[in-house]
């Protein structure tokens, strides 16, 4: 399934795409998606899909997509979990994931634009397979990690490379600036995405291809990275974990390329979709 939400900021209802690429109402059969809509989705597969409200049609873009999943609880990032990115970066391939917060103020729907912070000097782009928590997971092994893992979706982790690098403590201040966290455009089910170590990940900024990667190079896999996160905190139904970017960021060009104001990325994952986002700078 590909499960989504549409209309307004603020006014966010349920949606599902359906084979023909028309957004379906799921407004009587849940009141939203979010944790515990994804920790019990009996009611939506039960659901004759064919017999709701078409809304809108996805691939005309006549109606806002949002975010897929409401009231994220935890949006959790890795970092340098591709050999080649950790390298672009001048910085050592880890030996366990690195774990960091993002703020959930930063999310956004995956078309809304992104906003730079005023002083903002150094934003870069990174496209970001994301994965949903659909059970709890507190200790889990490796073997059951995928039993709490509810689908799949694009990210984009913006970020701010001086906030982030230079302005000393932790990686969260470059990371959690408000719109720096796009996903979606729709929350894809396991069973539908399949092999979650074969999905190709691309990123063009305006028009050029900048990053080109495969989730097969991820230094820790996703039921690595279930199993490995919920050994220091529990996992929620609805918690966002995105699991590292391949190279190609704006950090490691020679010499670096940063966002400027008009700037448009697209980004998308095999399987999961795309995202459009024009940049813009937050006034004073």
């Amino acid at each position: 399934m590909k499960l989504l939400r549409y209309g307004a900021k603020g006014q966010e209802k349920p949606g599902i795409l359906d084979a023909d690429g028309n957004i379906r109402s799921l407004a009587g059969i849940v009141k939203d998606i979010d944790g515990g809509v994804l920790a019990d989705l009996s009611a939506i597969r039960a659901a004759d899909i064919a017999s709701l409200p078409v809304v809108g049609s996805f691939a005309s873009g006549g109606v806002r997509i949002a975010e897929p999943v409401a009231k994220v609880g935890k949006f959790l990032c890795i970092g340098l979990n591709y050999s080649d990115h950790a390298k672009e970066s001048n910085m050592p391939e880890p030996a366990e994931p690195i774990i960091f917060m993002k703020a959930t103020s930063a999310i956004i729907g995956p078309n809304d634009d992104v906003y730079l912070p005023p002083t903002a000097k150094k934003g870069d782009w990174e496209v970001e397979l994301g994965i949903v928590i659909g059970k709890e997971a507190r200790y889990v092994s490796k073997e059951k990690a995928l039993e709490h893992v509810a689908g799949a979706c694009v990210v984009n982790d913006l970020s701010e490379r001086e906030y982030q690098l230079e302005r000393l403590g932790t990686w969260d201040k470059g990371k959690g600036c408000d719109t720096f966290g796009p996903f979606g455009p729709y929350l894809v089910t396991l069973d539908e995405v399949g092999d979650l170590n074969t999905l190709g990940l691309w990123l063009d900024l305006n028009g050029k291809r900048m990053q080109t990667g495969n989730t097969s190079s991820l230094i820790f896999d996703v039921p690595t990275l279930v199993s490995y996160v919920s050994q220091f905190m529990s996992l929620q139904p609805g918690d966002v974990i995105s699991t590292g970017t391949p190279p190609g960021v704006g950090l490691g060009m020679k010499p670096p390329v940063f966002l400027k104001e008009g700037d448009v990325m697209e980004l998308g994952i095999d399987k999961l979709g795309s995202q459009k986002q024009t940049v813009y700078r937050t006034s004073l």
